[in-house]
């Protein structure tokens, strides 16, 4: 069945059985999987920024890392 399907598609059949076995990803799933903030916590991040700067605050780089941190769970990495 996976030999019928990935000549169909022009794909190797082992790619497409490790995929649908979910061994595994593709590549935007395996991105998604390795960003520290997910899309709506990016947004308040942001938000956030925006209003500090509005106010005439502008955050430091220390600053919005601790607030990375405290959105995500976990510390960011040293070139995020």
């Amino acid at each position: 069945m996976y030999t019928e399907v990935a000549k169909k598609h022009g794909i190797d059949r082992t790619t497409l059985s490790r995929r649908y076995r979910g061994i595994t990803k593709s590549k935007a799933e395996a991105y998604n999987s390795q960003k520290l903030l997910s899309p709506g916590k990016t947004k308040a991040l942001i938000k956030y920024i925006n209003n500090l700067s509005e106010r005439g605050l502008p955050p430091t780089h220390q600053m919005i890392r601790n607030l990375a941190q405290d959105l995500a769970g976990r510390m960011p990495g040293i070139h995020w």
